[in-house]
């Protein structure tokens, strides 16, 4: 039986299913999803694209470039709350990250690694047993 995951927005107006297992989880330190997210770091699960639907509600684009890879993030988040939602990655081409913590029910995430832990709050506390990159995912 294949798993299938629900979650939104704050408000509500975003919703969307997830279907089967994500690509990767992971937990970003870096300095963009910190300031995006007002936190310590930012929990990316990622899919392939036709693993996603969204149901409800439309979303607003913002286009970051990053100011190391100068590749571009596509944040889509909801034009009435801000929550941001889901993002495109142009180094991962069909794939969809969804924002972990916008699931209905998060705690099924299994995270699998850290990526720019050089960027990380001092407070922060990383498992031991999970892969970490000073830099991002070299995957």
């Amino acid at each position: 039986m294949t798993a299938i995951y629900e979650g939104g927005c704050v408000c509500g107006d975003v919703r969307y299913r997830v279907t089967g297992n994500p690509v990767i989880a992971t937990v970003c330190h870096c300095k963009f999803c910190q300031k995006r997210t007002g936190s310590a770091f930012s929990q990316p699960v990622v899919f392939k694209v036709e693993q996603v639907e969204f149901s409800d509600g439309q979303r607003t684009i913002y286009e970051h470039r990053s100011d190391e890879s100068h590749r571009w993030l596509r944040m889509e988040f909801c034009p009435r709350c801000g929550t941001t939602v889901a993002w495109r990655a142009e180094r991962r081409p069909g794939t969809i990250g969804i924002a972990g913590g916008t699931f209905d029910d998060p705690n099924w995430v299994k995270i699998q690694r850290h990526i720019w832990t050089r960027s990380a709050q001092r407070w922060s506390r990383i498992p031991a047993d999970l892969e970490c990159f000073e830099k991002g995912s070299p995957t």
